[in-house]
């Protein structure tokens, strides 16, 4: 039920009923202004709460603006630079958000609470106040009242007609505070529908504004996050290409002789232990030492062992001069062998790791073996393998071709890369490109059934890739460029019908593999013969060249350029 009416009339008959009716007018008041003081603290933690949301999301966006992606290998993919990117777009969309939620905040305090303090005050502090001067004037009048009923009738007509003037004096302010206190706690119940309502529905309406803003956000991300998406599947596709490869190649160094020596900016580097002559003795101090062959640049690093793990020493540098194996009999260490410096007087004495170690050591800095005079074969100077592995080295840089200019600096648009290859393509051999124009039709008519063989063009890179375009390495960082491999594969079949694209890579392998196929026997050949497209060949110590229309291999040491 609803509260009762209160009527004017009432208020002069100041019947018991009418009482009670303002009782229930009073007690809903002190209902609503209690309620209207706990939304307002509730209020005030919401829009706090608001404030240290709003804190925590730009922290949050702070971090990932801040925050920069390192992929492994000197370049980045297409989707790796979109995923390093996301970040800092991620970043830029909060900040969109918490823009709007910082106007919802800063509007929340005009909107919602002062409004409702407002009303509690005004509205409800006016009954109040209304209230107590009813209750004063009734006390007064009731009392004046009592008094003047119990004034005796033998008293002077003139002091009678005074009591009954000033009884009517008092009746009357009690009739006024009585009617204003009506009229002001139903101006109040009428009010409160209104006055009250209305702070919130502006209120929520900030809100949900803020709400919407979100909601248009995301609708205008919908196609920035389906091409991240694709981003990262593709990113996901090449880990798992990459992960198989360098798998295989942790097994095949697993397996592989300890002292291998992985291709690096040296010519050989590790540890090495150096002695050090003391006053009662000698000690032996591991060192981390890299030579450099061009250069003849040696330098050794002090180690050290501690909490965080190994610390090297600022390295010492030195320019070798010569390198001497050290015979068993002449030291009680084992794997040692003597360099000699420009910097230092005497030799420095070092022991390897094992005796592969130091042979691959001693071929690195062209190390000899020590002699006497009376040694068979004094003079004599053994060829070496690296000697050998620089022979190989350069018959493979021989094989491939030169690679393109640098991009212009729009090197994301995609005609570049088509020209750019376009050139390299055409500078193949003509039976080369005609098994390039098979194997990539096949690819490209494989592609158009993806809907049924699931063989997209991401896919067939994926696959063929890695297998075409093997590094001449079998390095970690070498599998890392899988993903460069992937790309080339997807823009060849994407734009066969332009020939557009070609890594140096893929070139190399068509070529070697062609050079395997069609030319590899040995021609025969007359004294004074003239060759024609000679350039080296895989096999060390051969040349590839042409004569009388055929082509295949012919000693390197037979032949004078002209």
């Amino acid at each position: 039920m609803g509260l009762p009416t209160l009527e004017f009339s009432d208020s002069f008959l100041d019947s018991p009923d009418f009482r009670e009716r303002l009782k229930c007018h009073e007690f809903e008041l002190e209902r609503t202004n209690k309620f209207i003081k706990d939304l307002i603290k509730d209020g005030n933690m919401l829009i706090t709460a608001f404030k240290n949301l709003s804190a925590a999301v730009q922290k949050f966006s702070q971090s990932l603006q801040e925050f920069q992606f390192e992929c492994i290998g000197d370049a980045e993919t297409d989707d790796e630079v979109n995923i390093a990117q996301s970040f800092k777009e991620f970043s830029q969309l909060l900040n969109t958000v918490e823009e709007e939620r910082r106007r919802l905040i800063q509007n929340a305090d005009d909107v919602l609470i002062t409004p409702l303090e407002k009303f509690r005050k005004e509205q409800i502090g006016a009954a109040k106040e209304g209230k107590k001067k009813f209750d004063k004037e009734t006390e007064k009048y009731y009392s004046t009242l009592e008094r003047h009923l119990s004034l005796s009738s033998k008293k002077k007509d003139s002091f009678l007609q005074e009591a009954d003037s000033q009884i009517d004096k008092e009746r009357q302010l009690f009739y006024d505070a009585s009617l204003e206190y009506v009229f002001k706690i139903q101006e109040v119940q009428e009010k409160k529908k209104f006055e009250f309502v209305e702070p919130l529905l502006a209120f929520l309406q900030g809100l949900f504004t803020f709400y919407h803003e979100g909601y248009e956000l995301a609708h205008e991300l919908e196609p920035y996050k389906q091409q991240l998406q694709f981003n990262l599947q593709n990113a996901r596709n090449n880990f798992v290409s990459t992960k198989q490869e360098v798998e295989k190649l942790m097994k095949r160094m697993r397996s592989a002789d300890q002292d291998y020596k992985p291709p690096g900016q040296w010519t050989m580097e590790g540890f090495l232990y150096v002695q050090e002559k003391r006053p009662l003795g000698c000690t032996w101090t591991r060192h981390y030492c890299t030579f450099e062959k061009g250069s003849k640049t040696f330098t050794m690093s002090s180690t050290e062992h501690k909490s965080n793990g190994l610390v090297l020493s600022p390295a010492e540098m030195f320019k070798l001069k010569s390198c001497i194996r050290r015979k068993t009999d002449s030291i009680d260490k084992r794997f040692c062998f003597d360099v000699e410096v420009v910097e230092r007087h005497g030799v420095v004495t070092l022991q390897a790791l094992s005796e592969t170690n130091r042979r691959l050591w001693l071929e690195a800095m062209d190390g000899k073996e020590p002699v006497r005079i009376n040694t068979l074969g004094l003079y004599r100077i053994g060829g070496v393998n690296s000697k050998v592995q620089k022979l190989m080295s350069t018959a493979f840089c021989f094989l491939l071709l030169p690679p393109p200019p640098p991009p212009p600096p729009e090197s994301d648009d995609q005609n570049y890369r088509v020209c750019a290859v376009h050139a390299l393509v055409h500078k193949l051999p003509d039976r080369n490109k005609e098994m390039l124009e098979l194997l990539i039709q096949h690819l490209v008519t494989v592609s158009t059934q993806s809907k049924f063989n699931l063989m997209t063009v991401s896919n067939l890179g994926v696959i063929f890739g890695p297998t075409l375009m093997r590094s001449q390495e079998e390095t970690v960082a070498a599998m890392m460029n899988i993903k460069f491999q992937n790309i080339v594969m997807e823009i060849l079949i994407e734009n066969f019908d332009k020939v557009s694209s070609l890594s140096s890579y893929l070139i190399y392998y068509i070529i070697y593999i062609n050079i395997m196929i069609y030319h590899s026997h040995e021609l025969s050949f007359p004294q004074g013969a003239m060759f024609t497209n000679v350039y080296p060949s895989i096999e060390p110590g051969w040349l590839q060249a042409t004569l009388d229309g055929k082509t295949g291999l012919i000693p390197e040491n037979y032949v004078v350029y002209l």
